[in-house]
């Protein structure tokens, strides 16, 4: 056996890069084949058009889609395209697979001599997507089948057939190095009569030293058996995976939604939907899933991002998002959109069918309803139309589709008034009157104009604006919210404006979903389908003038309007609200699931209520668990400091175990004197700029700049001049994000002296891959050392 540890170690790392790249030469070139391959394959679809037969068309659409989505995938040449390597025994069968490898997992029995030496039978290659040469021998492994498994899944303890498991890294067309794990150490194997060569300290610890940006690197070459298992779990039901700070739980999603597509293509043409907790997070990860050979099939959505139409732009203050959150808030909302129909105004009347404005010239709601029919006056009062209303709102069917049936009850209550009901005992004959006594009246303009204003189209965001008047939403919320609850809400909502066109926050934004369904939305004309310009072309919209959309048509329209999802993929879902949660649920309401998150970094303080409203979002679906327990982010010396958070927010709670350390302890640093807040300020913003500008020197990579919620833009300032290297963030947006080193201000502003505020505390300190430094004020309290002292050690319990 070749070692790493020999003074020809550079001579046989060169050999083995040399060996690797002339393999990846080989899969380009077959690459390069199959781009002409799928290019010819355009060319013949576009030909076909010309047949001008209904047969030759659908088979065009079929072939031209095939044959982009194919040529899509092969023109992107990702970073890292060829990843891995397994060398393999032979197993205990000859059984091949459809990708070309064994499909044996055990050696078989003869496959080490009793002398302990072996032969390498088979090697793998593994990388983004599965490539076959001429003969249909595997150039490449798609990481997703099941070939692939052992690479992420033997360990020194079950090495099944694999001897060595190595990491390629590459970029481009280029391999750059090599990284060996030796899993069957006492074997001395051999490669086509040559000793197995082992490069490197290890293909994990090489990966988790990488410098990080600002985007997510995916980590589909250093997935561990762990998180494997959840990877590659199947599908049905409900799958849950908790796991502490740096154990892989966003990658391990985006995993799983990349796999899940590779292995039921058709059963997931509905769509997966990954919800994460920031906008921030969306624009870190949404580049990964093409790098896994995946795209157009899943959905990244921020939580403030779920409802079309809508973003979520601006914070609410912890106590105003408490409210929000709160399952009781379902019950205002029911009221509110009941309650938005009347537009109260005590100076406003009708007088003849006309309305009367008030004095800022918006419209009241009628108080009484006056037509002419059969040549007679007739009016129904304040009562009569308010008996009507309650009993249109006395079903649960949404608002606006209660308009026909609100309709019909005033057409009732007037065919009443105007005594007509008992001129015919023939039914044929009095249901013409009937019918000419309604095209009468809905034919009169006062009737038309009354109806809009008595039962108008009420928007969700409408609603929100309605609830911004304080007086109405504290008739809608009583007995449910407290004074000050209802004054908080209303303020806060008074951003949105009497057009409902204001700012939203992440909790606005599930307010409006749930709006929307109580809501409902009329029926609105089928848009006219246009003609393809071919059809035209051969004269074919002659013999199909009303041809039906295509499959690929369809598709495309119902991805494009979809609301619901094959499978849903929550990330960090300890933080979802209750409401959020119902937001959440009616995407994936015939869907499968995956809810990843971890409850020691929680920011929403009611997890009962959480939890609830999740249990009800998930349905009667049967759940598997899993837990992740190896901090691959954080240093030892990182994660030992952060722990001693944990064991303040959440006594007995054990954090994940740190795989690596790097003798880098976490440094203090105070802010010094300033009798005024403005001079501790710009004392503050100096240090934090000073410590930013050493990291920087420090790391090859980024700098993240941890803030409480109310000194981003102050932080940003800051900042300001140093480089796209280092960014600020509130320490809410910092949830899943890593940075090479990071710099967390004031853990006394950031725990706002809560649980919550701590549990956001050690997800500050957890965000850093290399190193850390802390900066305090006289309001942290720091020790000698500079140590703030909720940093310090927890005393043991006596």
């Amino acid at each position: 056996m070749i070692r790493d540890d020999a003074p020809r170690d550079d001579s046989v790392r060169d050999r083995e890069i040399a060996v690797e790249q002339t393999h990846l030469d080989r899969v380009y070139r077959r690459l390069e084949e199959k781009i002409g391959e799928a290019e010819f394959l355009l060319r013949d679809a576009a030909q076909l058009g010309q047949v001008g037969t209904p047969g030759a068309l659908a088979e065009r659409d079929a072939q031209v889609f095939r044959a982009g989505v194919h040529l899509n995938r092969l023109n992107n040449e990702f970073e890292d395209f060829l990843f891995g390597r397994i060398d393999l025994l032979s197993g205990k069968d000859g059984v091949k697979g459809p990708d070309g490898a064994h499909t044996s997992v055990e050696p078989a029995d003869d496959a080490v001599r009793p002398d302990g030496t072996a032969d390498i039978a088979e090697t793998l290659h593994i990388g983004r997507m599965g490539v076959l040469d001429t003969e249909y021998a595997p150039l490449v492994i798609d990481w997703r089948a099941p070939a692939a498994a052992p690479f992420y899944r033997s360990t020194p303890v079950e090495p099944g057939r694999v001897v060595r498991r190595r990491v390629i890294r590459s970029k481009g067309r280029r391999v750059l190095g090599v990284e060996d794990d030796l899993m069957r150490p006492e074997l001395t194997a051999s490669l086509g009569g040559t000793p197995l060569a082992v490069i490197g300290d290890g293909a994990l610890m090489a990966a988790l030293g990488q410098a990080r940006s600002h985007t997510m690197r995916d980590i589909v070459s250093s997935i561990q058996a762990e998180q494997d298992l959840v990877i590659r779990a199947p599908a049905a039901s409900v799958t849950h995976v908790e796991g502490g700070p740096g154990t892989g739980k966003t990658a391990v999603a985006l995993h799983r939604a990349a796999y899940l597509i590779y292995q039921d293509r058709r059963r997931y043409a509905g769509g997966i939907l990954i919800v994460s907790p920031t906008p921030l997070l969306v624009a870190y990860t949404e580049g990964v899933l093409p790098s896994l050979g995946e795209e157009g099939q899943v959905a990244i959505r921020a939580v403030g991002s779920l409802v079309d139409g809508a973003e979520a732009t601006v914070y609410d203050a912890p106590a105003v998002a408490r409210i929000k959150g709160s399952a009781r808030m379902l019950k205002v909302l029911r009221k509110a959109a009941r309650g938005a129909l009347e537009r109260s105004a005590p100076t406003v009347t009708v007088r003849d069918g006309r309305l009367t404005l008030d004095d800022d010239g918006a419209p009241a709601t009628p108080d009484r309803l006056r037509v002419v029919a059969f040549g007679r006056r007739l009016e129904l009062s304040a009562d009569d139309l308010q008996r009507i209303r309650n009993n249109v709102l006395g079903g649960t069917a949404p608002v606006n589709l209660l308009r026909p049936r609100a309709r019909r009850l005033l057409l009732d209550a007037l065919w009443s008034r105007s005594g007509s009901a008992g001129r015919h005992t023939d039914p044929e004959l009095a249901a013409e009157l009937r019918s000419s006594f309604d095209e009468d009246v809905t034919g009169e303009d006062s009737f038309i104009s009354f109806l809009d204003e008595w039962w108008p189209e009420l928007t969700p965001r409408g609603v929100l604006a309605a609830m911004a008047e304080e007086r109405r939403l504290g008739r809608w919320a009583r007995r449910i919210l407290n004074p000050g609850e209802v004054r908080r809400l209303a303020r806060s909502l008074k951003r949105v404006g009497e057009d409902g066109t204001g700012p939203l926050s992440v909790h606005d934004v599930a307010l409006l979903d749930e709006l929307q369904t109580l809501l409902g939305a009329p029926p609105r004309p089928r848009k006219r389908r246009e003609l393809d310009p071919l059809d035209q072309l051969t004269g074919l919209e002659e013999l199909m003038p009303q041809r039906e959309e295509s499959q690929r048509e369809r598709a495309e329209r119902l991805a494009a309007e979809r609301t619901e999802y094959a499978h849903v993929i929550v990330d960090e879902a300890q933080d979802l609200t209750p409401m959020q949660w119902r937001m959440v649920g009616r995407r994936g309401r015939h869907a499968t699931w995956t809810v990843v998150g971890d409850p020691a970094q929680s920011s929403w303080p009611d997890p009962e209520e959480a939890a609830e409203a999740r249990e009800e979002a998930l349905g009667s679906r049967p759940r598997r668990r899993f837990r992740l327990t190896v901090n691959y982010r954080n240093p030892a010396e990182i994660a030992e400091l952060a722990a001693r958070v944990l064991a303040r927010a959440m006594p007995g709670m054990e954090s994940p175990s740190a795989v690596r350390s790097t003798g880098v302890v976490p440094r203090f640093a105070v802010v010094g004197g300033g009798d005024s807040a403005a001079g501790r300020g710009g004392e503050l913003g100096r240090v934090v700029r000073a410590e930013a500008e050493r990291l920087l020197d420090r790391v090859d990579g980024t700098v993240g700049v941890v803030v409480a919620m109310n000194r981003r833009e102050e932080a940003a300032r800051w900042l300001a001049g140093l480089g796209d290297r280092v960014v600020a963030l509130g320490s809410l947006e910092a949830k899943g994000l890593e940075y090479d080193a990071t710099v967390v201000v004031s853990p006394a502003d950031i725990s706002e002296g809560t649980a919550v505020g701590l549990r956001v505390l050690y997800v500050a300190l957890t965000r850093a891959t290399q190193e850390l430094t802390v900066v305090s004020d006289r309001r942290d309290d720091p020790d000698a050392d500079g140590v703030p002292e909720l940093l310090r050690e927890v005393p043991a319990q006596g």
